[in-house]
């Protein structure tokens, strides 16, 4: 069987809201890909709604619950395609936006693709999220001689070897920082594409926090100091 071009990993905790709409929109633009849903311990009817709607090729995985970075660390083994990226499970990332990552991607064999919510004007709820993420990026463009404007970004897309090369351990958000920090680590070019984001409150469910930055600055200097 041909392998695919595209595998899209979706980490899953408590989304039962908006896992069957975010499912229908990934598949739609994306009919061709291998999406693998990890559910990490979810408490709601995230998991019985996965298995409800998922397509035959895609696949469900369960584990207990232990963090967006540990969910994704979970599925990376199992990514077959070309090219992987992550998909939150909620609604502020459009997967039509993938796309524009993929085209990059294979116009530039080897590298690594984010998606930046601030190469193009973007709502922003909580000044403090902003702050929190520029302080992360300005670190690590410091600490790597980089020059990333959105570190924090979960339109990440990576060649597949390359991710599974990467021996990640983080558990929680921070794995955005280990993502970037290892990829400059092994020289691994990084470009940039404009992105669309549809930010939620924390009344409809966003999980990371402020607090989350400084555990993001701490991978960093894990990374930079490890021989």
């Amino acid at each position: 069987m041909q392998k695919p071009i595209l595998t899209i990993i979706v980490p899953v905790y408590n989304e039962g809201r908006t896992i069957e709409e975010i499912m229908r929109r990934t598949a739609s633009a994306h009919p061709h890909a291998e999406i693998v849903y990890v559910d990490d311990g979810s408490r709601d009817t995230s998991l019985a709604c996965m298995k409800s709607h998922a397509r035959p090729q895609d696949k469900i995985l369960t584990k207990e619950n232990g963090g967006k970075g540990s969910a994704i660390r979970h599925g990376i083994p199992h990514a077959t395609g070309k090219f992987t990226v992550i998909q939150d499970a909620d609604l502020e990332y459009d997967p039509q936006e993938i796309h524009t990552l993929l085209r990059e991607a294979e116009k530039n064999p080897g590298a690594a693709i984010f998606g930046s919510r601030f190469l193009v004007k973007n709502p922003n709820l909580y000044k403090r999220y902003l702050l929190g993420n520029k302080i992360v990026t300005m670190i690590l463009n410091l600490l790597f001689h980089g020059n990333l404007t959105d570190s924090y970004t979960c339109y990440k897309l990576f060649p597949t070897e390359i991710l599974q090369s990467l021996q990640l351990c983080s558990n929680g958000f921070e794995i955005e920082a280990e993502f970037c920090a290892k990829l400059f680590r092994a020289h691994i070019q990084i470009l940039e594409v404009p992105i669309r984001y549809s930010p939620r409150s924390l009344a409809e469910g966003k999980k990371i926090r402020f607090s989350d930055a400084w555990k993001g600055v701490a991978t960093m200097l894990r990374v930079r100091c490890c021989r």
